[in-house]
């Protein structure tokens, strides 16, 4: 018996048969999936120049085996090599264990777990290609799923950035979360600063929390996720290389001697 998502939460749907593509003729694009058009049990459409797409005909293109169930308020997806979480209003997913950056947000719409398809595609170990001249993306299968992240990531660097992430930003939004840790790693691509995770947060009179002992703390669940996405390339403080709380600290130095890039929850950041 072909197997199928079910219907999860509150009467909702995870999207998985559909009498027409409710989206198709809004977003104006369509799609294949290894030559063969996705027309049938899909919708698509196109917010803010990203290209939102169900989830489910895609992953059952490329892993016929797949599953699907609607728990914990969110579609979890199993195959060969791949598990796969996609919550509703979370500003990622996860996949096989790695946080994968959405900025504008899994959606939920008429029924429809609906992701970025460029983001859905890492997850799934696909290639994405668009024809501009057909308005067509075409997918393509790779050798597999994304690479564990137990594998992906170093395990040292994920222990302390998640660290100092929550010391210092630990009330912020996720945004605020991820802007620490992007300044950390720009400070370890900086010839300015050491070149490892640990000596940059470390480094002497840089950030209180290594020398107050606050970077012991147990970190939570989001700092963890903020410090995988981070490391997987999310950037919310571009080139930064500092940042301060102007509430409790000066920033009359850094505004004469930096340049200022933005300002996201309590922290404004320079670079």
């Amino acid at each position: 018996m072909k197997k199928r998502a079910l219907c999860a939460l509150a009467g909702l749907a995870l999207c998985v048969s559909l009498t027409g593509p409710a989206y198709a003729a809004e977003s104006g694009v369509s799609f294949e999936v290894n030559g063969t058009p996705l027309v049938q049990e899909f919708t698509s459409k196109v917010e803010n120049d990203t290209t939102y797409v169900s989830y489910w005909p895609i992953v059952q293109a490329i892993y016929p085996d797949a599953t699907a169930v609607w728990a914990n308020g969110q579609a979890e997806v199993t195959a060969s090599g791949l598990k796969l979480e996609l919550k509703p209003g979370a500003k990622y997913i996860v996949a096989n264990g790695r946080c994968l950056y959405v900025p504008t947000g899994v959606k939920l719409e008429d029924g429809c777990v609906m992701v970025p398809v460029r983001t859905l595609c890492t997850a799934l170990g696909a290639q994405v290609v668009w024809n501009g001249e057909d308005g067509r993306i075409a997918i393509t299968s790779g050798s597999g799923p994304i690479t564990s992240g137990d594998s992906f990531y170093n395990q040292e660097d994920l222990y302390w950035l998640s660290r100092i992430i929550y010391a210092e930003s630990g009330n912020q939004s996720l945004e605020g979360k991820i802007a620490v840790g992007n300044v950390v790693l720009n400070r370890v691509a900086s010839t300015q600063f050491p070149n490892t995770v640990y000596d940059v947060i470390f480094q002497r009179n840089q950030f209180t929390p290594a020398s107050n002992g606050r970077i012991q703390k147990t970190p939570t669940a989001e700092c963890v996720i903020a410090a995988k996405l981070a490391l997987e390339g999310a950037n919310t403080a571009g080139n930064a290389l500092y940042f301060i709380n102007p509430s409790i600290s000066s920033s009359s130095w850094f505004s004469r001697n930096c340049t200022y890039v933005a300002t996201i929850g309590a922290h404004a950041f320079f670079a």
